[in-house]
């Protein structure tokens, strides 16, 4: 059994992942962790998430129940998680990061706390958008600049940051395969007399809509032709068992900082 402590266990990750976790068996949830003042904290952890009761009350704190878990899920906010993570990696508590939004800065200060324990960040958890980051990176080099490439995702109404971390790292993906600077060839929508499109532009689009769970489309536009790559999430289900299948896999490996790709084996 996996000693298991959820970050933002009254979210709607957190409450999918205890109840998968309790589903899947091999986890058994240790501690849970709401931010200071929220509504949830003291209640039980099951119940909040409508399982039944767990045994696990819902603190306002990660430091003082770090040493209980030997791994923490963190599906919350930003600064949230990296003030997570500086409390986990001291403990050697191991990390699985989906939360978006963080900075080139965050990602730096990981990498320094991962000697210190294994850390797993991902824009995705999704097992079916990290193919999807093979596939793209194998079709921009194959078709090369003869192609047009613009990066549309759509997202729920609650969603905060845009564009989404995983058309980000689809963009990455792609500008690394062509040879391209995304700082210097990204255009982030469009609007009034921009004129022609400059041809190694790599172009990337934000829609907001009612409770979309989340979509990618990534275009690779050619003369007389279209590619369409697309990846479609049904429920957040999909992010929580790719999340368990890293965990799983982290638990096992030496302090550093990996991805999901890692993971997959698709390295």
């Amino acid at each position: 059994m996996i000693k298991t402590i959820v970050n933002g266990a009254a979210g709607k990750m957190g409450g999918r992942l205890i109840t998968l976790m309790k589903e899947a068996g091999d986890f058994e949830l240790v501690g849970a962790v709401e931010r200071p003042g929220h509504p949830a904290v003291g209640r039980d952890a099951g119940e909040v998430a409508g399982i039944g009761r767990a045994g696990v009350a819902i603190a306002d704190d990660l430091g003082p129940i770090a040493a209980k878990g030997q791994l923490a899920f963190d599906f919350t906010v930003a600064a949230g998680a990296m003030g997570n993570l500086r409390k986990a990696a001291p403990a050697g508590l191991a990390m699985v990061i989906g939360t978006t939004g963080l900075s080139a800065e965050d990602f730096e200060e990981a990498r320094t706390l991962a000697t210190k324990a294994p850390i797993l960040m991902s824009f995705n958890m999704s097992v079916g958008v990290n193919i999807v980051f093979k596939l793209v990176a194998e079709a921009a080099r194959l078709l090369g600049s003869d192609y047009d490439v613009e990066i549309v995702e759509t997202h729920h109404h609650f969603k905060e940051d845009a564009p989404s971390g995983t058309a980000v790292k689809l963009a990455q993906v792609i500008a690394a395969a062509l040879g391209r600077n995304l700082d210097e060839v990204a255009t982030y929508g469009r609007q009034g007399l921009v004129g022609q499109r400059p041809p190694k532009e790599i172009g990337l689009h934000s829609l907001r809509a009612a409770d979309v769970v989340g979509e990618h489309i990534v275009i690779f536009g050619g003369n007389s032709e279209r590619i369409e790559i697309v990846h479609k999430a049904h429920s957040r289900d999909n992010f929580a068992r790719g999340a368990l299948r890293a965990a799983r896999w982290l638990v096992g490996q030496p302090p550093g900082l990996y991805d999901t790709a890692d993971s997959l084996g698709l390295r």
